[in-house]
């Protein structure tokens, strides 16, 4: 089996020649390309290794492209307004996108626009979630990091404001970029901002290119916009406002490529190719469907006319989340009392049977009374 083949997709903010470019890592050769708009900063994202999503610059529509169709017109996702970021979950149910200073939840399989979380005081820069779904982060110009649990968003009454698990303020100006390792909601997050400084995790190191000057790979000519890393921590994809890609060697921190593109870099990382990239008889499981501008039920004032139903687990909490193990101990709990119900049956039952027991008692004690004197009664009697 052959291994899988990782690629580098990029846009720049001219669009000349198209919208999205798509090259193999190590040869450098041109494998497709998407056209139809600019795509933002942070605004590109694959969909359930199926479709190509594009925020488009200054715009309030996403395009989105099957990934094998590359000559096909851009379906458009219609929003509230400009989006300024966008990603989608690991598990391609959600869609996440920063619209001003607000995040909008849509799911992807009914297109139904779920929360719109406004806790930023200024426009979303970043978004990205956990290699689980389970949780995910934004940063904005603000200068602060949200951690929301998608549970405990999906599961917010509507009387209440949903509120992020962790708010981090440890930069001094805007957030930038934002990065997400392995490890679900114990993954390590970097934060990137103005202030010239990555702090990663909650470990109190950050690092600044003056203190560090061994680790600084130098090349571009403006100031460094996206950065990527292969999947065997080779190589290192860097682009820039000079209008080039450039590729590193991480060991030796030489540049091994350089791409030219017609404007500057606005988005670049690496992946691994899916299969629907590559064979052109792929067709996506199932269509796009249409994005709803406006929260579930909120047209209509009634979820019937919706076509749908939402399920809102959980509504009985009123404080925090339990943790893990005081589900782990609720459960034992449950898992005891059925047991005692198989046994025993219900307190009403156990009543009962006590009640028929302790009849059943007496009931014994008179037999063996009546017993009793019988015997005596034939012992003492005189002979005849």
């Amino acid at each position: 089996m052959a291994a899988p083949m990782e690629v580098a997709v990029c846009t720049d903010s001219s669009a000349q020649l198209w919208s999205c470019i798509v090259w193999e890592l190590h040869s450098g050769a041109n494998l497709l390309t998407y056209r139809g708009g600019q795509a933002g900063p942070h605004g590109l994202a694959l969909l359930n290794g199926e479709y190509l999503l594009a925020a488009q610059l200054g715009k309030n529509y996403i395009s989105a492209w099957e990934l094998q169709r590359k000559d096909q017109l851009q379906q458009k996702i219609m929003c509230p307004g400009p989006v300024t970021c966008l990603t989608t979950s690991p598990n391609g149910l959600y869609l996440l996108a920063g619209i001003a200073e607000s995040i909008y939840l849509w799911e992807v399989s009914t297109g139904n626009l779920l929360v719109i979380l406004s806790r930023h005081y200024q426009d979303i820069s970043c978004l990205q979630f956990t290699g689980d779904s389970s949780h995910f982060l934004s940063g904005g110009k603000d200068c602060l990091v949200l951690v929301w649990s998608l549970c405990s968003v999906l599961q917010m009454d509507s009387s209440r404001t949903p509120a992020p698990r962790h708010v981090w303020s440890r930069h001094t100006l805007p957030i930038t970029d934002l990065h997400c390792g392995f490890g679900g909601p114990l993954a390590r997050v970097a934060t990137a901002s103005l202030d010239q400084t990555v702090k990663p995790g909650q470990r109190e190191k950050s690092f600044q290119p003056e203190q560090d000057s061994g680790k600084v790979f130098k090349g571009h000519r403006n100031q460094v916009t996206c950065l990527s890393v292969s999947t065997d921590s080779s190589v290192l994809l860097s682009g820039s406002h000079d209008e080039t890609v450039r590729l590193w060697d991480i060991q030796s921190k030489q540049c091994i490529r350089t791409v030219t593109l017609k404007g500057p870099v606005t988005n670049a990382f690496i992946m691994l190719a899916p299969v629907s990239m590559l064979s052109s008889d792929f067709r996506p499981s199932l269509p796009l469907p249409h994005f709803n501008k406006h929260l579930l039920g909120a047209e209509h004032g009634d979820e019937q006319h919706r076509g749908g139903l939402t399920l809102r687990l959980g509504l009985h909490q009123q404080g925090s989340e339990p943790s893990y193990l005081e589900r782990a101990e609720r459960l034992h709990k449950v898992m005891c009392s059925t047991m005692e119900k198989n046994v025993l049956g219900g307190q009403d039952q156990l009543r009962i049977r006590i009640t028929e027991l302790e009849d059943e008692v007496q009931n014994l004690r008179k037999i063996n009374r009546d017993l009793f004197d019988f015997s005596t009664r034939m012992i003492t009697r005189p002979a005849k």
